[in-house]
């Protein structure tokens, strides 16, 4: 794997969980995750971030 594609897929990662730990501890798994998946998407998408 390039380096490159490991380092933007960290941050793909790093963004899902930043979003997904803001609904930590708030009893709402669903939301937490639709959360970590929208910022996934946006990350994902070229030229979007």
């Amino acid at each position: 794997m390039r380096r490159e594609l490991a380092i933007e897929f960290s941050r793909v990662t790093e963004a899902a969980a930043l979003a997904g730990y803001k609904w930590l501890g708030r009893g709402d798994k669903n939301t937490a995750d639709g959360a970590a998946v929208n910022a996934m998407r946006i990350m994902l998408q070229p030229g979007q971030h």
